[in-house]
């Protein structure tokens, strides 16, 4: 009898079962507590065009955060996405004139190219993730400027319905941003790929000498995160029927380690929690907008984001000791 207790796992302590508690369920009591907070203090809430408002520009939030959520669950991370959605930006001004579907396919490809260049410099160049996605975030942020120096305006019908129209009174960009949330949490949850790509981060050695092709699922991981952003930088450029590569997608990549990170996926990787993910971003639009409409300056936004950051890190770091 002696010898079973000992090998018996020792319960939980309370402020372990408290931060297990947290970095699972506490981005679904924030964003309650906000809608709570909004709806007592905020005037013309709960209206329906300010619901439909904070639908649309959480949408492209959504979209870059599934693609860092995937690399982050490689133990990866990935600064550049903000600087493809500029390129996309550009691409699609730059290819409209062959019409909309082509600069669509070009904003796509050259966010795949930029994801896949960073995953090739982490898979077989060895080097960091951090080093080779922030040189991406800088090269790519210049050239977008480069090919698009300013802000250049434009009137497409294509691009206008993409950005504007709405099916069964909920936008598009709403429901492209839905649909590829199913389909991220589909590849994570129930395909080869997904289990592969958790084991990678779970433990890169292990998935090497089980015989997985570990640099191929990197390549792939960044190429689907470069390729996610496109969409989003697409769906950004219809919305406003305009490219400033200057400004486009700018610290967006802090918006998305923020909600991939509150949202339960640890930066340790090995594990992706895709709703959680889009709870994180949902919180993330709910306090700014929450923040402007009080007069908050919008600074302050990242000043929470930073702390919220270092909470959902320390509730990881917790629960794994």
């Amino acid at each position: 009898m002696a010898d079973t207790a000992a090998v018996l796992p020792k319960p939980l302590g309370s402020r372990t079962r408290a931060l297990a508690w947290l970095q699972r369920y506490g981005v679904y009591a924030s964003v309650l507590a906000l809608l709570l907070f909004n709806v007592a203090f905020t005037p013309h809430f709960l209206e329906v065009a300010n619901f439909r408002t904070q639908l649309i520009q959480v949408a492209p939030i959504v979209i870059v955060s599934l693609g860092m959520a995937l690399v982050i669950g490689t133990e990866g991370i990935d600064l550049s996405v903000g600087s493809v959605m500029a390129l996309s930006s550009a691409m699609v001004v730059l290819y409209l004139g062959y019409g909309a579907p082509v600069a669509i396919v070009a904003a796509l490809v050259a966010g795949a190219i930029v994801g896949a260049s960073g995953g090739a410099l982490v898979a077989y160049a060895g080097v960091q993730p951090i080093v080779a996605t922030l040189a991406l975030l800088v090269g790519i942020r210049g050239l977008a400027n480069v090919l698009v120096p300013q802000l250049t305006e434009f009137r497409n019908p294509t691009l206008i319905t993409l950005g504007s129209r709405s099916v069964l009174g909920l936008p598009l960009v709403v429901i492209i941003a839905a649909v590829l949330t199913a389909v991220v949490a589909f590849v994570v949850k129930r395909t080869i790929f997904g289990r592969q790509l958790v084991a990678v981060g779970g433990n890169r050695a292990a998935a090497k000498l089980s015989g997985l092709p570990v640099r191929r699922i990197l390549v792939t991981v960044y190429v689907l995160s470069g390729l996610l952003a496109a969409v989003a930088g697409v769906l950004a450029t219809a919305r406003l029927q305009a490219s400033d590569p200057t400004s486009l997608g700018l610290l967006m990549e802090l918006s998305a380690i923020t909600a991939v990170v509150v949202g339960g996926t640890p930066l340790t990787g090995g594990r992706v929690r895709v709703l959680g993910t889009v709870m994180g971003a949902l919180l993330i639009q709910l306090l700014q907008a929450t923040l402007i409409k009080h007069n908050l300056p919008q600074s302050w936004t990242q000043m929470v984001q930073a702390v919220i950051i270092l909470a959902a890190v320390y509730a990881a770091r917790g629960r794994k000791k």
